[in-house]
């Protein structure tokens, strides 16, 4: 429980992390921070894409259908997000420390996510499933 507390609050003090090891090539920070810019774009879009399965599928899904589409696109938006800050921290810190970089499943994790609410929005197109 302490490490992921510990963890947390590396998120809101960047100098602890550089406080650790020695700083490496300023091109791999950049391109640690290009990659957390981008799992960020990608939280947007999922959040996005949770607002308008609730707003505009109305006429195509059940409510409840539409509801767990929704909310299964915000978990991931907000899973991306969190996962997005951890995974700079630990980038950062590894480079600092000289060892190997992080190795995580979110990414196959959140790509089954997508795939599975991709079919579910195939099925919907294919059958247009009226609420």
């Amino acid at each position: 429980m302490s490490a992921g507390r510990d963890a947390v609050r590396l998120w809101f003090a960047p100098t602890r992390v550089q406080d650790e090891g020695a700083t490496p090539d300023y091109r791999f920070s950049l391109a640690n921070e290009r990659t957390f810019l981008a799992w960020i774009r990608t939280a947007l879009a999922l959040i996005g894409g949770g607002f308008a399965v609730d707003q505009f599928l109305t006429d195509h899904l059940t409510h409840w259908s539409r509801v767990a589409l929704a909310l299964a696109l915000l978990a991931g938006g907000v899973a991306c997000t969190l996962r997005a800050v951890n995974h700079w921290v630990r980038c950062e810190r590894a480079m600092r420390r000289g060892v190997n970089l992080p190795v995580s499943r979110f990414p196959a994790l959140l790509a089954m996510l997508v795939a599975v609410i991709a079919l579910a929005m195939v099925a919907v197109v294919l059958f247009g499933w009226a609420g």
